[in-house]
Order: C-alpha cells, then sequence, then structure tokens
C-alpha cells in the first residue's frame, strides 16, 4: 500500500476533521495552466524526479496524496503549485536533489489544517464546491482560515473515477 502524508485528528465535525500535519518535504512544481493541465503536466515531472531523476540517481518512494494547491489571493488565478509529498521521515537535507530545475523541494513544519474528504474523479468545478463547502463549514466553527486550498488525490489515474477517493484540505490561519 502506498504510504500517506501523516497527520492526527484534533477534533472532527460534522462534515470535516481539523487535523494536524507532521513536518515533510515535499518536491513542488509551479504551473501557470488550468486545473487538469496543470496536473497532468507536472506529475510527469514530479513522477521523473522520485524516478531516478536526481543528482544521486535514487529512486524514491510515491506517497500519497498528490497535492494540486492554489492561493486564491494570487492575481493570477491559473498558478497551481502541485506536489509529492517525500517518504515518513525524509528531511530536506537527506534529499537528493533535482535534476529539472522546475522541481523544487521545500520543508514544512507542523501545520493545523481543515479536511474534508469526497468521492469522484477530482475535477476543478466539483473540487470548487467542495472548498466552497468547507470553508462555510469552519467558518461557522469559527476556524480562521488561509486563502490556500490544497485538492489532495489519492488514487492514480487509471482508476474508475467514480472510486476515486480526494480530500481539500485548507490549513487554518496562524494563532488560531
Amino acid at each position: 500500500m502506498t504510504q500517506r502524508q501523516e497527520f492526527k485528528v484534533l477534533r472532527s465535525y460534522s462534515g470535516f476533521e481539523l487535523r494536524e500535519y507532521l513536518p515533510c518535504v515535499i518536491a513542488e512544481v509551479r504551473v501557470s495552466a488550468n486545473f487538469s493541465e496543470s496536473s497532468s503536466s507536472a506529475f510527469s515531472t514530479l513522477f521523473n524526479y522520485i524516478s531516478k531523476g536526481n543528482n544521486s540517481s535514487e529512486k524514491i518512494a510515491m506517497t500519497a496524496p498528490v497535492i494540486t494547491a492554489q492561493n486564491s489571493d494570487t492575481s493570477d488565478s491559473a498558478e497551481w503549485h502541485v506536489s509529492f509529498v517525500m517518504p515518513s521521515g525524509s528531511t530536506f537535507d537527506q534529499m537528493p536533489q533535482p535534476n529539472n530545475s522546475q522541481v523544487r523541494l521545500r520543508e514544512l513544519d507542523t501545520e493545523t489544517c481543515v479536511a474534508k474528504s469526497f468521492r469522484g474523479r477530482a475535477t476543478d468545478d466539483l473540487s470548487r464546491k467542495i472548498a466552497r463547502e468547507l470553508r462555510a463549514s469552519a467558518a461557522k466553527a469559527n476556524i480562521s482560515l488561509t486563502s490556500e486550498t490544497r485538492i489532495c488525490r489519492f488514487d492514480p489515474p487509471f482508476k474508475p473515477g467514480i472510486l476515486h477517493y480526494n480530500e481539500i484540505v485548507i490549513p487554518v490561519n496562524q494563532g488560531e
């Protein structure tokens, strides 16, 4: 089974969870395109990095989810950050450097987020709908969120769309 990004559930609400994500390293590509184009073009670049496309020619285990994130406060609404989470326990200093300059490694600290899961193919429209629902539910619970929205996909594209498991994850504003 594919390793997943580690988190602890802090509290369950009706329709969503408040989670603490543990520190991790991500490999990220920034893409200016629509949602579906950004995901597919970045995926191959990231997959190449974990398939020995790095300065150590090291194969890196695939983890879930593949994260496609957008900051709604940006003026360029076509800018997406697509990332793979590196295996649990990885540190920035241990990771081999990417051969492709488009791939950027970043270390993420412990982070509190809200998350809502959904089934089906994670299209732009469906993902935006779920994100709006999650933001409304968090507001009712008096949880202040950042402008970033992460679309987290856990299944390979060849799996039938109706069986796909996905999550919308939104970071909580610091100080919450």
